[in-house]
């Protein structure tokens, strides 16, 4: 699968299966506070912390989002 079907594969799920939706939702809400806090020229040791803390949130939801992609995938191929 090239780049441009896994991206029509993943606003496929992001509309047809909720859970999808939910991960990628809360993946993006993450990604714009960590964009806030990147702009902060001198953040607290709160705000490290919670960038820290978002970043490895952020990577567990997009493995989860990766493992449903793989699973519609290996469907579509068994069909």
């Amino acid at each position: 699968m090239d780049f441009s079907e896994t991206e029509a594969l993943r606003q496929h799920l992001v509309a047809s299966d909720s859970r999808y939706a939910e991960l990628a939702l809360e993946h993006k809400n993450y990604e714009q506070r960590l964009s806030q806090l990147a702009s902060l020229t001198y953040p607290s040791v709160q705000e490290q912390l919670e960038e820290s803390t978002l970043k490895k949130k952020k990577l567990y939801l997009k493995d989860q989002m990766e493992s449903i992609l793989r699973q519609y995938k290996q469907q579509a191929a068994a069909h």
